[in-house]
Order: C-alpha cells, then sequence, then structure tokens
C-alpha cells in the first residue's frame, strides 16, 4: 500500500507553513520548494489544491506567499488527505476494479473488500483525531505522545 507523493509533499508543504503561522509569516513557492527538495511547478500544483481545499490563503506581490487559513489545531490529518488523494479504500472501489467484466467476481462474499475496509477504518481511526499542530513536534515527542485523542503512536 502506498500514499501518493502528493499526498506526502502536501503534508510536508502544510507542516512548513505551519511553523511560520504564529508569526504570521508567508511562504512563497520557491522557499517552499527548495526546503522541501521539490520542484517549484510540484510545490505550485500542490499549493493550489490545497488553497482550493480551503487550508490556505494566498497574497501577491513582494510580501505575498501562502499562510493557513485556520490555525493548526483546528486542520485535521483525515480533512488533507481527503483533499490531496482521497481515501485508501471507499465504497466506489469494487465498482472500478472488476476487471474485464461489468461487475466484480468477488462481489457476493469479499475477504479482501474486508481487508481494506479494515484498513481504511484503522487509518480513520487515527488521522481523523489528529491534527496538523500535532505533527509539528519533533518526531520524537510524536511517538512518546499520550494516548491523546484515542490513539497511540508506537515505534
Amino acid at each position: 500500500m502506498k500514499f501518493s507523493a502528493q499526498e506526502e509533499y502536501g503534508l510536508r508543504c502544510l507542516l512548513r507553513i505551519a511553523k511560520f503561522y504564529a508569526v504570521s509569516k508567508s511562504l512563497t513557492i520557491p522557499e517552499i520548494s527548495r526546503a522541501e527538495g521539490i520542484s517549484e511547478h510540484n510545490a505550485g500544483k500542490i499549493l493550489r489544491v490545497l488553497r482550493i481545499g480551503g487550508f490556505l490563503e494566498s497574497s501577491r506581490g513582494q510580501i505575498g506567499g501562502y499562510t493557513l487559513r485556520r490555525p493548526p489545531e483546528q486542520i485535521l490529518v483525515s480533512d488533507i488527505l481527503k483533499v490531496l488523494g482521497g481515501r485508501l479504500f471507499d465504497d466506489e472501489f469494487c465498482s472500478t476494479h472488476t476487471g474485464a467484466m461489468d461487475i466484480c467476481t468477488n462481489s457476493i462474499d469479499c475477504s479482501v473488500r474486508s481487508l481494506w475496509k479494515m484498513i481504511q477504518d484503522a487509518v480513520d481511526s487515527v488521522v481523523s483525531k489528529m491534527t496538523l499542530k500535532d505533527l509539528m513536534g519533533n518526531e520524537k515527542l510524536f511517538f512518546e505522545m499520550p494516548a491523546k485523542n484515542g490513539f497511540i503512536a508506537q515505534n
């Protein structure tokens, strides 16, 4: 199972911008691109998706750039992932992966569908309670985080 590059870089770009939220500093595409090691074209594309998704505000000009639209503690990771790429598994999955047939040959009793649903439920149980602010600390603190909001990070 893989998350897309858009989801990975989108989270990283939002985290980069979030670190400057408290001091009201905006970041430009070139600044974000350099800091995250991605092309300006990709950074611009991802930031546009995040702006349209309601996470960022942008301003033009000499002091322009991108800032968060809401405080980091009000932005759920699940909402970010939904805007960047959608869910790993949803109800449409079986109708889009039918093979050469009109319907899936396993549509009645499918243990594979049950597996994907269980994995999606596990992911949802974590990311629906985690905010961008939760991701702003260093990695060591993240893994030492208590069972805040019902999830426990483990090494």
